[in-house]
């Protein structure tokens, strides 16, 4: 610990090499009032499987060998098999003795067999439990009307069982990255030949899990990502030098979770965006007006429109404006969200905010008039009351104070244009965006709902602030809102007409509320 070495890490790759069992020694922790934070009391006696030879494992601890005293002895499964301790993961959590739901006492993680299920039927089965959370919220409905201690209880007891099956279910489907990751190797080491350009790839996060369905159409995206960065993004050699970088560029590809979403990143420390070039671009093919002020942000968005590109001879590689564009409706297609950001000479580093899963997703069900929505649960922080009194000290502008801080809103009546009057007391469902902190009006909260995602169909298809809907017991329909282009709307889209004068005020006002 006190050189910087991570012992989990070595244990980590250590694992890599066959099957570890560890066995942790706790006899020399002394009592608390005497423990030292800067000193590791923990000892761990471990038995590796293998068949690297003994320099291989060797190299696992390269970096700790002049701290440390390596022993390296060769032994037999046999030796393994007495080791009667737990055994433990590379995060260091051990496994207990007794045997875990649903598997023998017999079992164990070395010998516990596993069987292949086509994709057809795991979606099937992921399907039915979708059906299922839809009954089972329609007998919880029955249930409070008929007021029925008994048929209560039992609803409570068939809502436990299928909450866990399915997080079961979806657990299931839930893959890492790894292999999706490790394919684009090949990928980058051609393209370094064809270019004439010396790329390394990173990997980091591979262990991050996703679900099966959103990692099958991540692959074109991710591929044509690493084609612009290496097309676009990187220098040539030369240049490189010219700009004190190294000769060999590199291409970062991440993943790690947010909330309920995941975070896949794409950067080079290549040349970055030539903002000014983009913007030329845009107006040359009508994008824009010449004299359009625009962000950055803005500038950047054009390099998504279809048949876009700076490039002004076609190649193998770019020129034809269809790639960006495939990125742009895949992700929208798994109801994601992207983000560019560039540095000139620094780098360019594109996110991917992705959806663990696209089947089933915990929400909160709340109400506007006899409309009801469903409100993503990771991305609502709080719900504070919003009172006649809190808008007369507002003075008509759409904020509310929270703990100091003022917090623009949206009135979902005023969006949808739902024609009810407003309750005395109406509910501001704080959200956590990538343009800060809002808040939804609606009038009641009504608790948190299972809910069963299912796709509006192809006449919807291009309202974006909308992720799908969902059956309640009762057989409504609600709603699911997207707070992230819900709010990207507000902030950007121009509500220019006439009868959009209640969202073009709360845009407005929202706008200075932010700034």
């Amino acid at each position: 610990m006190r050189t910087g070495a991570n012992p989990l890490l070595l244990l980590r790759e250590l694992r890599q090499l066959g099957r570890l069992q560890l066995t942790a020694s706790l006899a020399s922790i002394p009592p608390i009032a005497e423990l030292d934070p800067e000193r590791c009391y923990v000892a761990w006696d471990g038995v590796l499987i293998t068949s690297a030879t003994r320099e291989a494992i060797a190299d696992v601890f390269i970096f700790v060998a002049d701290s440390c005293d390596l022993k390296i002895e060769p032994g037999t499964e046999a030796s393994a098999e007495k080791n009667e301790a737990p055994i433990a993961d590379a995060e260091g959590a051990a496994s207990p003795k007794f045997p875990a739901w649903g598997r023998r006492a017999t079992d164990t993680p070395d010998n516990a067999s596993s069987i292949r299920v086509p994709a057809a039927k795991l979606d099937q089965f992921v399907n039915l439990v979708g059906e299922l959370v839809t009954v089972q919220a329609r007998l919880g409905q029955i249930a409070t009307e008929r007021e029925d201690s008994q048929m209560a209880a039992v609803s409570e007891e068939m809502e436990r069982l299928t909450s866990l099956l399915r997080e079961s279910s979806i657990s299931i489907r839930m893959l890492p990255l790894r292999n999706t990751f490790e394919r684009f190797r090949r990928l980058v080491h051609d393209l370094s030949r064809d270019l004439h350009k010396e790329v390394d790839l990173t990997i980091e996060g591979a262990d991050t899990e996703l679900d099966k369905s959103v990692i099958d159409k991540l692959n074109d995206p991710l591929m044509h990502l690493i084609r612009n960065s290496m097309d676009h993004g990187i220098e040539r050699a030369e240049a490189r030098g010219a700009a004190g970088k190294r000769p060999a560029a590199s291409i970062r590809l991440s993943a790690r979770y947010s909330g309920a979403s995941v975070l896949i990143g794409v950067a080079d420390d290549g040349a970055g965006i030539n903002a000014q070039a983009v913007r030329e671009r845009a107006i040359e093919k009508g994008l824009v007006a010449a004299d359009a002020p625009l962000t950055e942000s803005e500038i950047f968005s054009f390099i998504f429109a279809a048949g876009f590109s700076t490039a002004r001879q076609i190649t193998d590689v770019s020129g034809r404006g269809v790639g960006m564009d495939v990125v742009r409706r895949s992700v929208d297609a798994l109801r994601g969200t992207i983000d560019v950001a560039s540095k000139a000479g620094v780098g360019t580093t594109i996110t991917l905010r992705l959806p663990l899963t696209l089947a089933i997703i915990d929400g909160l069900l709340v109400r506007v008039g006899q409309a009801h929505f469903v409100l993503p649960l990771a991305s609502t922080l709080e719900c504070i009351e919003l009172t006649r009194a809190d808008i007369e000290k507002a003075n008509g502008k759409h904020v509310v104070a929270v703990r100091g801080e003022l917090i623009p809103y949206i009135r979902i009546r005023e969006y949808f244009k739902i024609h009810t009057e407003a309750p005395e007391r109406e509910q501001v469902m704080i959200t956590e965006t990538e343009d800060g902190r809002y808040g939804l009006v609606v009038d009641e909260v009504l608790g948190d709902h299972q809910t069963v995602i299912k796709n509006l169909g192809r006449f919807y298809r291009h309202v974006q602030v909308i992720s799908g809907a969902t059956i309640l017991g009762n057989g409504v329909v609600a709603l699911i809102l997207d707070p992230h282009r819900l709010i990207q709307e507000i902030l950007k889209a121009p509500f220019a007409e006439s009868n959009r004068e209640g969202r073009a005020r709360v845009h407005g006002q929202a706008t200075a509320a932010a700034g």
